[in-house]
């Protein structure tokens, strides 16, 4: 068998071999897919994630029964009117005047409807220098943001006569404007940032603008036919915007890397000698099939979302999930296509000062992780207890995470006027900005039980210290619906808030309105939103954990057939991510080094990132491990011992896996510069987990680890041996070296 020669088996090495034969027919089947995806989803068009399925529990309840009743709730508007120093009271005549100034210019732009006063509905704080005027605006509440512009500058306008008051407008719409004038250009400039970013890092690994070009090119075009699909998904697992945006995340992270490892392979084939038929032969059955089990770990990690039974997080997975098996289908069929059809025109576009260096006979060994791995390979007990211990104290402030829903000033700090004005509000009427809302149901809602019911909750819900009033009352009496707005005990924080909205659900609630018959009472609003979020989201961890670990850990065993090589996988990259968690405990939530990134303690970790980074990480740490623990076992198969095998594979693939990880620390690294606190726990959380995951756990840990089981390393239990074989043939090259054959029978490790 001559070199170049072998026989080759798997998805991938077919695929890869069926498109350099068809290469034209290969790029227009990708293409016509690319272009028939944005079409039909275009056409289709994208159902969003509404509030009634937002959340399971008393959540969902609140907002079905409104749907169902038709109510549509109107965007509301609240202007704080606030003396300065205290001089100025409520009853005074400017006091007054400024009310009426307030009341009949918002009422002058036509926006606006359901205007009240203060002095009628009793919105003056306790100590008479805070009122509050408010208002609904017009038309969708979906859409009030686009209308509330006017409305601000009439507001704004009355401020200008009035110096020794604050006149400030808070509200959904308001809110909504304001955050996206300062954070929609910030959020876009983060999305458009990452494919020059990538960019430049490729130019820098390659040496050539064609090679670098096709990595961007896979992860563009995999991305626009997944949002394509999204739109086409949407009407039957609704999809939305965060979705989007973690989609385009992950899709360029995996599209760049999958073509990385391919493209390199490639080369390096061809570096060593190989022809260009050869070359794509190998890098199709090596690097293809670590691309297919990569990707399908990955989209396996991802599925764990749909185990949540939130519907944002399972769009979130969903959308992942397609566009990681999107690039790992591209890039197991165009690329050797556009690999085939260029040739040595992949070398166009060579910048002069980053010349490649030639190397010799294919190893495209890496000096720094040669002298790294001597040391780790001298001393491999050693480097495990130093790595693991450095990494377990890492992790260390993991145990004390505490999670929650970050409020207004948690997220965004100062850095926005409104924030100042939400703080003054909730302290002059604590809760009043963010009230709870209890959706009343009945047969007849003016039946004398229930209209005493609804008096005797007003009163317990003060009595009982949950709130200190306003209790509003809003009749709906078509549709038998009441809806009450409780202002809670606590206002912004959320500890307290919490255990005021636990009072009204288990105390007043059950006392009042649940001892009337067929009455439905479910409590909603900002603080039980987040309340049931977290319950519903801390019951789906075991469950989506232990999916993920599983199904991970089956795939790791069939692909290598190695229970070793399984459980040592699943390990280390639960040291990964618990890493990752330590980080962000001590960064964002103690505040130590906050700084150093552009952020601040604020107390506490969102509620929904340590899940989503679980996921996430898990899934992408799986590419680097698949694809050097690959490597390693080709140098096995080739008849190396475990040792140099270790070796071998580490430092051959070192240059790939820096250039991935640079480009995606680099790419989310952009995240943690927005200006959101939880945009940077997550940019953040993610850029420190892969950069640990490349260097300590790939360079340091696996390696010394392997070296410590040698050949146990290979361990499959007798029983275990009918499982189905996914592992791929030896290198063409293993036909040369004797020691991978024996008596005519292919090494199996």
């Amino acid at each position: 068998m001559g070199i170049g020669e072998s026989r080759v088996r798997g998805l991938a090495a077919r695929a890869g071999g069926w498109s350099a034969r068809h290469r034209w027919a290969a790029v227009g089947i990708w293409v016509l897919f690319v272009v028939l995806a944005m079409g039909l989803g275009s056409a289709a068009g994208r159902v969003d994630v509404n509030e009634s399925d937002q959340l399971k529990g008393e959540t969902h309840t609140a907002a079905k029964i409104i749907d169902d009743a038709g109510i549509k709730r109107p965007a509301g508007e609240t202007v704080l009117i606030q003396s300065r120093d205290g001089a100025v009271k409520a009853t005074d005549t400017e006091f007054r005047s400024a009310v009426t100034a307030v009341v009949d210019a918002v009422r002058a732009t036509g926006k606006v409807t359901n205007v009240t006063s203060p002095y009628d509905t009793r919105s003056v704080s306790k100590d008479g220098r805070s009122a509050l005027v408010q208002f609904d605006m017009r038309g969708d509440a979906d859409t009030a943001k686009e209308r509330v512009a006017p409305v601000l500058k009439a507001v704004d306008d009355v401020q200008k006569g009035h110096g020794s008051l604050r006149i400030e407008e808070i509200g959904g719409a308001s809110m909504q404007k304001q955050y996206a004038d300062a954070f929609g250009d910030d959020f876009k400039q983060a999305e458009y940032s990452a494919v020059p970013v990538a960019l430049g890092i490729l130019l820098i690994a390659f040496g050539a603008l064609v090679a670098a070009l096709l990595p961007v090119a896979l992860a563009i075009t995999a991305i626009m036919a997944t949002m394509g699909l999204m739109g086409i998904v949407s009407h039957l697992q609704p999809m939305s915007d965060t979705a989007n945006s973690v989609m385009l995340l992950v899709g360029m992270a995996v599209g760049v890397d999958y073509c990385l490892f391919y493209l390199r392979r490639e080369r390096e084939e061809r570096e060593a000698g190989r022809d260009a038929a050869t070359a794509l032969r190998i890098a199709a059955a090596t690097s293809g099939r670590a691309i297919i089990v990569s990707g399908v770990t990955v989209c396996v990690a991802m599925a764990g979302m749909l185990f949540t039974g939130l519907a944002e997080f399972e769009a979130m997975g969903l959308a992942s999930l397609m566009v990681v098996a999107v690039a790992m289908v591209g890039s197991v069929t165009v690329l050797p296509a556009l690999l085939s059809l260029l040739g040595e025109r992949v070398e166009k576009g060579r910048i002069p000062f980053l010349r490649r260096r030639r190397r010799h006979g294919g190893n495209a060994e890496s000096r720094f992780w040669t002298a790294v791995l001597r040391g780790v390979l001298a001393k491999p007990v050693v480097s495990v207890v130093v790595a693991t211990g450095a990494l377990l104290a890492v992790a260390a402030p993991a145990l004390g995470m505490k999670t929650s829903q970050l409020t207004l000033d948690q997220e965004f700090g100062d850095k926005l006027p409104i924030v100042q004005t939400y703080n003054r509000l909730n302290e002059a009427f604590p809760g009043g900005s963010e009230p709870a809302q209890v959706v009343v149901k009945a047969k007849d809602i003016n039946a004398p039980e229930v209209r005493q019911a609804l008096a005797d909750f007003k009163k317990r819900a003060i009595a009982s210290g949950a709130s200190r009033g306003p209790v509003d009352i809003k009749l709906h009496q078509a549709q038998n619906v009441a809806l009450v707005s409780v202002p809670l005990v606590g206002g912004s924080d959320m500890d307290q808030a919490t255990r005021s909205l636990e009072k009204l659900r288990d105390e007043v609630r059950p006392a009042t309105l649940g001892k009337v018959d067929g009455v439905q009472a479910p409590i909603t609003g900002q603080v039980a939103g987040s309340h049931d979020f977290n319950d519903q989201l801390l019951g789906s961890v075991v469950p989506v954990f232990a999916f993920v670990v599983v199904f991970a850990f089956l795939l790791m065993l069939l692909s290598f057939r190695s229970l070793t090589v399984a459980i040592t996988s699943i390990l280390l990259n639960l040291l990964s991510v618990g890493a990752a968690y330590g980080i962000l405990v001590a960064v964002f939530q103690h505040g130590w080094g906050a700084s150093l990134v552009g952020a601040q303690g604020v107390g506490a970790i969102v509620t929904w990132l340590p899940l989503f980074l679980f996921v996430i990480l898990f899934g992408l740490s799986m590419d680097y491990h698949v694809f050097v623990v690959s490597r390693i076992r080709e140098a096995r198969l080739r008849g190396r011992t475990t040792r140099d095998a270790v070796q071998h594979g580490v430092v051959t693939t070192a240059g790939v896996v820096t250039s991935a990880a640079v480009i995606m620390v680099a790419v989310f690294a952009i995240f943690g510069t927005l200006s959101m606190q939880s945009m940077k726990q997550m940019g953040v959380g993610l850029a420190a987990a892969v950069l640990i995951d490349a260097t300590v756990i790939r360079g340091v840990l696996l390696p010394a680890v392997m070296a410590l089981l040698g050949e146990r390393n290979w361990y499959l239990p007798r029983w275990l041996h009918r499982l189905p074989d996914l592992t791929h043939d030896e290198a063409p090259e293993a036909a040369a070296a004797p020691a991978a054959q024996d008596e005519g029978e292919r090494l199996r490790v």
